[in-house]
């Protein structure tokens, strides 16, 4: 049964930016795997929008690597930002695995849930370090 799309962005947003060496540590077992489409880099469009809402632009080209395998009845996909073959083969891999409902609930304990913890503290502590720099103009006004 094919999980929801939602859950699956998920997933696939914590391996996208998670390192190659973080994911290999965590994985279990790299089980044997057939690749669709070896990991190959090449470079997509990144568009922008001016304020967010303006009318898009091609903002410039990012380099990308792509990979595809199969695991027994499921097909796993990884893009990830770089050059980084191995990442995106590992995130291909999680990513079919996940799909086997025999083995999703453990992966996502042991591998997912680790990742994201470790992605979130990351994102915690840059903004604890903004927070330090900010500046209160309503108090700078007031002193004077």
């Amino acid at each position: 049964m094919p999980h929801p799309a939602p859950e699956r962005r998920a997933w696939m947003a914590v391996l996208a930016r998670a390192p190659a060496d973080d994911i290999a540590a965590l994985l279990p077992a790299l089980p044997a795997h057939d690749r669709l489409r070896a990991p190959e880099t090449g470079l997509v469009m990144v568009r922008g929008r001016a304020g967010g809402d303006g009318a898009p632009f091609n903002l410039g080209e990012m380099t990308v690597t792509r990979c595809a395998v199969r695991l027994g009845d499921a097909v796993g996909h990884a893009y990830v930002a770089g050059r980084d073959k191995r990442q995106a083969e590992l995130a291909a891999l999680v990513d079919a695995a996940l799909q086997d409902p025999a083995h999703h609930d453990a992966l996502m304990a042991a591998v997912i849930a680790p990742l994201a913890a470790r992605q979130q503290a990351v994102r915690d502590a840059e903004a604890r370090r903004a927070a330090a720099t900010r500046v209160e103009f309503f108090t700078m006004a007031t002193m004077r």
